[in-house]
């Protein structure tokens, strides 16, 4: 089975691609399969602009079947911002440097006692028949001073996970590492498992 990934995001694709090794599986960006699909994301939650990427991905490319996913960071002192405009913090054509340095800006003179944050992850499947299968993750962790690390992308290097002690950034840490614990990592385990059931195919 072909799916499209609702993306073109590189480090996505191969985070997905690695996670959901299912048997006769090939996941394609909108790219690689020639697809143009940019909806408005204009849902107030993940699930909701997840399923938008889905269904309008699914419709445009005549029907196959789709993988979309929202992500972001809520930051408590923030009151959960910049949650489902994580991606378009610092403007509608913001990089990442712009939107981590708007959250230190943000949090300038934040004690470290409050500064938790988490990451969370929504995935929608649309399959070919228009059935529906959505998992979710997070991630707690705290929103450090300044960045650290080169490696990951987004906020990465300015979120400094519980489960390492907080002692490291996600852009610290091999991707097998960061998998093991992420949000998406989370996400897709609980993912692969109903698919494996849905589709009657051999859990691994």
């Amino acid at each position: 089975m072909k799916v499209l990934l609702a993306t073109n995001n590189a480090h996505k694709a191969d985070e997905i691609r690695n996670a959901l090794d299912l048997p006769g599986w090939e996941f394609v960006t909108l790219r690689e399969a020639g697809v143009d699909s940019d909806p408005a994301e204009d849902a107030d939650s993940f699930t909701g602009n997840a399923r938008i990427k889905a269904w309008a991905a699914h419709e445009v490319s005549g029907g196959m079947p789709v993988l979309a996913d929202d992500s972001g960071l809520e930051v408590d002192a923030l009151d959960g911002a910049p949650g489902v405009r994580s991606a378009r913090f610092a403007g509608e054509d913001a990089d990442d440097a712009a939107n981590n340095a708007l959250l230190l800006s943000r949090l300038e003179g934040v004690p470290d006692a409050q500064r938790q944050a988490r990451f969370v992850c929504t995935l929608v499947f649309v399959g070919e028949e228009g059935n529906e299968v959505c998992a979710t993750g997070s991630v707690e962790g705290r929103i450090g001073h300044e960045a650290q690390g080169a490696g990951g992308f987004g906020y990465d290097p300015l979120f400094f996970p519980d489960e390492f002690g907080g002692a490291v950034s996600f852009a610290e840490v091999p991707q097998d590492e960061k998998s093991a614990i992420s949000h998406r990592g989370c996400a897709l385990r609980e993912l692969k498992k109903s698919l494996e059931e849905v589709y009657n195919l051999p859990m691994q």
